[in-house]
């Protein structure tokens, strides 16, 4: 199917994000992955591809976490009639329980690459204005980043082994130096969260966290 499903790598974003950890992450070891498509589903004018990867202890042979990243293939669509994606929309109407408000550095996307995605769209100007960008954008995974950390640090009590699942849907691109306002419900064991960007009071990020418990003093 996917010798038929040709685009412009441009104009490529990054859609939604699941991440489900299995085993706390060791400090040091070998690892083995193993990826593959989990679903084609298209959008008319668009594409999207799910890819699973899932990452196992070399040595012990243990699942540890499993990740599926969602593609949104700009151009690439009309090909067939399929199923559409998972994602979660359900957001409270209350007031949230908490927030957190960073600001993004300007040279956070420049940083971020040094997690190795070199993806030219964060920090090639001529890319991001054919991609339909002012400027280069952040990592939809360094925004991801900012509100996972904001739940570990509101929600966890700076605990990071409280997280079982995160979940992230990417809705607007960020600008580096753009401030982030992420809110937070707790609904059981899931909280909900969506981030939204100050200056263009735009909400450009939504999901949930899992945890296995909840902080004592919560």
């Amino acid at each position: 199917m996917l010798q038929y499903t040709r685009y412009d790598p441009r104009l490529l974003l990054h859609g939604q994000q699941y991440i489900e950890i299995y085993k706390p992450l060791p400090c040091s070891a070998s690892v083995r992955t193993e990826a593959c498509i989990a679903g084609l589903h298209d959008k008319g004018k668009a594409a999207i591809i799910e890819i699973e990867t899932k990452c196992f202890h070399s040595e012990s042979g243990e699942l540890l976490f499993m990740n599926r990243m969602t593609a949104f293939l700009r151009g690439a669509g009309g090909f067939s009639k399929s199923s559409q994606p998972f994602s979660y929309s359900n957001y409270p109407t209350n007031q949230a329980s908490a927030a957190k408000i960073p600001k993004v550095q300007p040279f956070a996307a420049l940083l971020y690459r040094l997690s190795g995605d070199y993806n030219p769209l964060h920090s090639d100007p001529e890319i991001a204005k054919v991609a339909g960008f002012s400027r280069p954008i952040l990592h939809g995974l360094c925004t991801l980043g900012f509100a996972v950390r904001a739940i570990i640090k509101c929600i966890c009590r700076g605990d990071p082994n409280m997280v079982k699942s995160i979940s992230g849907r990417f809705l607007l691109h960020v600008y580096p130096g753009e401030t982030l306002i992420t809110e937070m419900w707790i609904e059981g064991l899931r909280v909900i969260y969506q981030v939204k960007v100050k200056e263009r009071n735009r909400t450009v990020l939504s999901g949930y966290v899992d945890l296995h418990r909840l902080a004592s003093s919560l």
